[in-house]
């Protein structure tokens, strides 16, 4: 089995940016520690959530500020203008929206596992708040608070916020900055809130709109499930699967646990092909190792799975236009 690779909606970078911006930090030293430009990301564009430990990281040392996500996410703007929103604004009740929003939390991101909880007759949890890099965490919970907030036309207050480590900002900055206290070393992160608010009818409650939003968000967990199954792919291929040679169809599918046919079905649906997928991942591979190693081109074909050297200069060629030793020879000028 393959192990599970996160990812973020672009929204959530995009709002990082504009609360940088905001807070006059140098967004542009901050961005540039993942390669990304002083520009506002692509909404649309999903973000591996393995670059969060730099991004964050660089944030504390160039802000010089210890409490970098905690800040940050009570800045941001109320994301608008996703599925998640239409979703939780044409829903009956907070409560359904709320539910909702669990049930799709995957297309903001995956990172985390959100559930709604009752604590007793009178309170609410929102639980799963969990990650290994504090200031994402601290971010995104004011994300969401300020989200429901907003949801609730400013009803919803937490009564507290649970934690999953121990190190964290003093009791006085996350009272001042979330209203609540906080209990640090909790084996869960959580937001803890009355239950009452659950049922606030929506204002803009519209059953049939409701029909087309979820219809709309089933497509995208759906498309963006899909997705995964190529990262999945080249997971198995990176494992050492494409050097030995054994990467036809029926093994790759028999890693995933699942037919070859069923496999074939999932990739057209994405409107591509094992075969398609197996050459992008191939010449990405190629590039990357022309361009950034020494290694020589005998040891090339052999990583990337091919059997004779010219059967790998005809491929590279058809991708590039250019000859292995050429490509390099530019690259590495």
């Amino acid at each position: 089995m393959t192990s599970k690779k996160t990812s973020d909606a672009g929204i959530f970078l995009w709002m990082v940016y504009q609360s940088m911006q905001k807070m006059n930090l140098d967004a542009a030293a901050i961005f540039a520690s993942v390669h990304l430009p002083d520009q506002p990301p692509d909404k649309f564009v999903r973000r591996d959530n393995s670059t969060q430990s730099r991004f964050w990281q660089a944030a504390a040392e160039i802000s010089q500020d210890s409490n970098i996500g905690l800040h940050v996410g009570s800045n941001v703007p109320a994301f608008r203008g996703q599925v998640i929103e239409y979703l939780f604004l044409s829903s009956p009740t907070f409560g359904d929206g709320l539910k909702r929003t669990i049930r799709y939390q995957a297309l903001l991101t995956d990172a985390m596992s959100f559930k709604l909880l009752f604590k007793n007759e009178t309170t609410a949890i929102i639980s799963g708040l969990n990650h290994p890099i504090r200031h994402y965490l601290e971010c995104a919970i004011g994300i969401l608070l300020i989200f429901f907030k907003y949801m609730s036309e400013n009803t919803f207050v937490p009564i507290e916020i649970g934690l999953p480590y121990l190190d964290g900002a003093t009791q006085e900055e996350y009272f001042k900055t979330w209203g609540c206290p906080v209990k640090l070393g909790q084996i869960e992160g959580y937001i803890e809130f009355n239950n009452d608010l659950l049922g606030q009818s929506s204002p803009a409650y519209e059953p049939e709109l409701l029909k087309i939003h979820e219809h709309h968000a089933k497509s995208q967990l759906e498309l963006l499930n899909k997705h995964k199954l190529i990262e999945q792919i080249e997971k198995i291929l990176a494992s050492g699967l494409l050097e030995s040679g054994e990467f036809d169809q029926n093994i790759v599918a028999k890693h995933l646990n699942r037919s070859a046919r069923s496999l074939r079905a999932d990739l057209h649906l994405l409107n591509t092909s094992y075969e398609k997928v197996i050459a992008g991942y191939r010449e990405r591979l190629a590039r990357r190792l022309l361009s950034q190693t020494q290694e020589n081109i005998d040891q090339i074909v052999y990583l990337t799975g091919f059997s004779e050297p010219s059967a790998f200069s005809r491929a590279f060629k058809r991708w590039t236009g250019e000859t292995p030793t050429a490509y390099r020879q530019r690259k590495q000028k």
